[in-house]
């Protein structure tokens, strides 16, 4: 697999998708104003009832670098991202950044993914990852720790990918990437929209490098995550992991525009990954 290189991040963007995130959006943002990473931050909503929306609108109102796409109805997490990239690649952002408006990811953290981006030409991926060493979960039972430590080691071993935290929500990606990679994601719910994109980064040559964060549970609302989900998402991986050992085999018998395995539906309820 041959590697690729890039420029040097210049504009940074933080999308960061919300829904009934009223009692979080506020602090979020502070966070990141307050963490020293010099950003613009694009708050996607999905027409939240209890007035995500509007909250974000009078945040914009005094901060020249928020600015807030408004979609029409609640659409899945992994189609909000999509509308996020689509939005900064537009306006001619280098780095676009995955953030949970809800506080699970330490704001605190962004200076050095962004500084792990930065040091290394070929490295396309910067995640916030819980399972390398130093990463932390804060208030998480311990089901949901069994179940995204089994998640992730099975995704990692079945689809051969170097990362310890396949399923992790809060990534920084270079421009490039997801120039060359995000039109190709069709399978946009939470856990199986993060799989896809690491796969697909991997796959075209990027190295994908982990910083370790504190991963801590919501501060307010009510989690959107549910284990059939991530049983959904565990039977795609398997899926996708035959697909990819049958291509390795007979190359010539699925094109790279096909993606394998890649079916294209999306769960609108589903509008939260693992992490």
């Amino acid at each position: 697999m041959a590697s690729v290189r890039a420029s040097r991040p210049g504009r940074v963007l933080v999308v960061t998708p919300t829904y009934d995130e009223v009692e979080n959006l506020e602090s979020s943002v502070g966070a990141l104003r307050a963490s020293g990473a010099v950003c613009d931050i694009l708050v996607v909503d999905d027409a939240s009832p209890d007035g995500t929306g509007e909250l974000a609108d009078r945040l914009a109102a005094s901060d020249p670098g928020l600015h807030v796409l408004h979609r029409t109805a609640k659409d899945g997490l992994g189609r909000a991202y999509l509308a996020g990239f689509a939005w900064a690649l537009e306006h001619g952002y280098d780095v676009i950044v995955e953030f949970d408006a809800d506080g699970s990811h330490p704001a605190s953290a962004l200076p050095a993914m962004l500084a792990a981006l930065d040091a290394d030409a070929t490295t396309g991926l910067v995640i916030g990852s819980r399972w390398v060493p130093g990463g932390h979960l804060v208030d998480w039972p311990a089901y949901r720790r069994r179940l995204s430590k089994t998640a992730n080691a099975y995704a990692r071993i079945v689809l051969r990918l170097p990362v310890r935290d396949v399923t992790a929500g809060y990534r920084a990606y270079r421009a490039e990437v997801l120039e060359q990679v995000a039109h190709q994601v069709v399978d946009s719910r939470g856990y199986c929209f993060q799989i896809d994109l690491t796969i697909r980064t991997h796959d075209a040559g990027w190295r994908i490098r982990e910083v370790p964060i504190t991963f801590t549970e919501r501060r307010a609302g009510t989690s959107k995550m549910s284990g059939g989900v991530v049983v959904e998402a565990m039977w795609r991986v398997t899926v996708w992991a035959v697909a990819r050992l049958f291509r390795r085999r007979r190359p010539r018998a699925l094109p790279q525009a096909s993606a394998p395995g890649f079916v294209g539906s999306h769960n609108p309820d589903s509008h939260e990954g693992d992490g």
